[in-house]
C-alpha cells in the first residue's frame, strides 16, 4: 500500500486524518454524473461505483452501495451516528446513514469529496500515483495521457513552502515550486517502473535550466518520492539512463504537498485542441 498523506494539503489532510466536514454544496464530487469509479484519495483504492450514486440533497456525494469489503464502519465520537472509513488504510470518508428510504436500498454514505479521487473507469480495484515535474505541465499531462493504464493526470505546483500558490506566483519564479503532474494509474496494468520511464521519454532529463524554451526553476525535471522503493526506481533509471545519454539533470524530492493548479491548466491542450511546443517522446531506453 502506497500512502499518499504526504502530498495532501491541509484542508483535504485535515478531513482525511482529522475526521474534519468540508461545507455542503462545495465539494467537487457533490453533483458529479459521470461514469466512474471513486478511489480512497489517500491510499487510491476503489471504494464506490458512480451507479450507486445518487442526489440525495444533503450537500454531499452520497452514495447508496459500496465495493465489497472497501468502507469499515466505526462508531462516531458523537454518540449518534457511524463514521465510514477507507477499510486499508482508515481514512476518514464521512457517515453513513440508515432508514432514510432514499433509495431501494435504504442506504447513503455522504462522503467528502476531499477524500475522493474520480476515475473514468467502472473496473479498476486499486491504483497507486507518481509525481513528476518535467517544465511546462501541459505538454507533460498531454502525453502522460496517452499512456494505456493511466487513469487520472492533474497539474499543479509542489515542492516548496508556498500555500495555495498562483500561476503568477509560480511564474515569479520565488515560490521554490515546480510545475508538477500527479497521475494515478491502475496497478494491474502498469507500476511505477512503466510510469517512470515513460516520464523520461517524454521530456530531455539532461537540461540543466529549464525545459525547451521554457527557462527557470519552475521547470526544471524533479521525480518526487513517495518512499524508498520509488526512489530507488528513480535511482536505477537514472543511471541506466546515465550510460546511454550522458549526465541526468533530473531531481529527486520527497513529496511534498500537491496544490492543483487553476482549472484552465487542467487537460490544456485537449481544451484548447493544440499540441505541446516543448515535449515530445524519444525512445530512450
Amino acid at each position: 500500500m502506497l500512502l499518499k498523506t504526504n502530498s495532501l494539503v491541509p484542508t483535504v489532510y485535515e478531513v482525511i486524518c482529522h475526521q474534519a466536514t468540508e461545507y455542503p454544496f462545495t465539494g467537487e464530487y457533490t453533483d458529479k454524473e459521470e461514469a466512474g469509479t471513486y478511489l480512497c484519495r489517500q491510499c487510491g483504492l476503489a471504494l464506490f461505483r458512480s451507479q450507486t450514486k445518487f442526489h440525495s440533497g444533503c450537500g454531499w456525494a452520497s452514495f447508496d452501495d459500496e465495493i465489497k469489503d472497501a468502507i469499515e464502519r466505526v462508531p462516531d465520537p458523537d454518540g449518534q451516528r457511524t463514521e465510514i472509513r477507507c477499510s486499508r488504510c482508515e481514512g476518514h470518508l464521512g457517515h453513513v446513514f440508515i432508514g432514510e428510504k432514499i433509495t431501494d436500498k435504504n442506504l447513503r454514505h455522504c462522503v467528502n469529496s476531499a477524500s475522493l479521487d474520480f476515475v473514468p473507469d467502472l473496473e479498476v480495484t486499486d491504483t497507486e500515483e507518481a509525481i513528476f515535474a518535467a517544465g511546462c505541465f501541459w505538454g507533460v499531462e498531454h502525453y502522460f495521457k496517452k499512456l494505456p493504464g493511466v487513469l487520472k493526470t492533474e497539474v499543479g505546483y509542489t515542492g516548496g513552502t508556498k500555500e495555495s500558490p498562483t500561476y503568477e506566483e509560480i511564474c515569479a519564479g520565488d515560490t521554490g515550486h515546480y510545475e508538477a503532474i500527479r497521475v494515478v494509474y491502475d496497478i494491474n496494468k502498469l507500476n511505477f517502473f512503466d510510469v517512470t520511464k515513460y516520464f523520461f521519454e517524454i521530456h530531455d532529463p539532461t537540461q540543466i535550466n529549464g525545459q525547451g524554451p521554457d527557462l527557470g526553476e519552475q521547470y526544471l525535471s524533479v521525480v518526487f518520492y513517495y518512499d524508498e522503493n520509488q526512489k530507488k526506481i528513480a535511482e536505477k533509471l537514472i543511471a541506466i539512463l546515465q550510460d546511454k545519454i550522458g549526465p541526468v539533470a533530473t531531481k529527486l524530492l520527497p513529496v511534498r504537498p500537491f496544490w492543483p493548479a487553476e482549472a484552465y491548466h487542467q487537460d490544456y491542450y485537449k481544451k484548447t485542441a493544440k499540441e505541446p511546443y516543448c515535449h515530445h517522446y524519444v525512445k530512450r531506453f
